[in-house]
């Protein structure tokens, strides 16, 4: 199965080699588990190491998780009879893509899947809030940030900043000042999850980079946003 996307290509095929071994530990097909081989890498092939995919059961509602070492591969035991949605993670949260067929079949069988995609470089994180007019994170805003501390955490070597963003109430200096606290705040709550401090830098923009109107409400919703930007990969 070959399927094109912005980001991902998805090649699936059955290989006949029946047994893997994954961090010292040998993973071996069986009657009713299929071992799933899978390789990330950018599109130009170059490994992509600390990738994190999801497989979750149509029927089963079951969730494997794997994720990619230095050379971007992992192996995972999967129940067949089965279609898997793949998903895989960013920064910003969790995209649902396509799915794969496990079937249930006579025989012990190895399948291969090649995902291969160059992911972008900034995200805004939707579902980070604060206090109006203020730098103090709420509580909402906690479910986000540990998804990004759990990507930063397999990425070692990624290091990042962090860009805060106002709408236009107030004055300029006052924005400017907000949206570098609000940027800090996220990096301290990052820090305080164990992530390196030099990994994270910071920089508040004000009211200076509007993405729609700050004329309606809703605009104005739109502007104040905090934005990671990868920096390091």
């Amino acid at each position: 199965m070959q399927t094109q996307h912005p980001y991902l290509t998805l090649i699936l095929f059955i290989v006949v080699q029946t047994t893997f071994s994954c961090h010292g530990q040998t993973l071996e097909a069986t009657e009713t588990k299929a071992l799933l081989n899978t390789s990330v890498t950018s599109m130009n092939g170059k490994a992509r190491q600390g990738e994190i995919i999801l497989l979750q059961g149509i029927k089963s509602k079951q969730q494997f998780k794997g994720i990619t070492d230095k050379n971007g591969k992992f192996s995972l035991l999967i129940p067949e009879g089965d279609n898997y949605i793949i998903i895989y993670k960013t920064i910003s949260g969790s995209v649902k893509y396509d799915t794969m067929p496990i079937p249930n079949k006579t025989g012990i069988f190895t399948y291969q899947l090649t995902i291969q995609y160059d992911p972008p470089k900034t995200y805004t994180l939707d579902n980070v809030f604060f206090d109006t007019g203020k730098s103090t994170l709420k509580p909402e805003s906690y479910n986000t940030l540990n998804q990004l501390v759990e990507l930063l955490k397999v990425k070692p070597q990624m290091e990042i900043e962090i860009a805060g963003h106002t709408d236009n109430v107030g004055t300029p200096e006052s924005n400017v000042l907000l949206s570098q606290n609000r940027a800090k705040a996220v990096r301290n709550y990052l820090i305080q999850k164990e992530i390196a401090a030099n990994r994270i830098t910071t920089q508040g923009y004000g009211d200076t980079q509007p993405i729609a109107s700050n004329q309606t409400p809703e605009g104005r919703q739109q502007n104040r946003r905090t934005v990671v930007r990868i920096t390091k990969e």
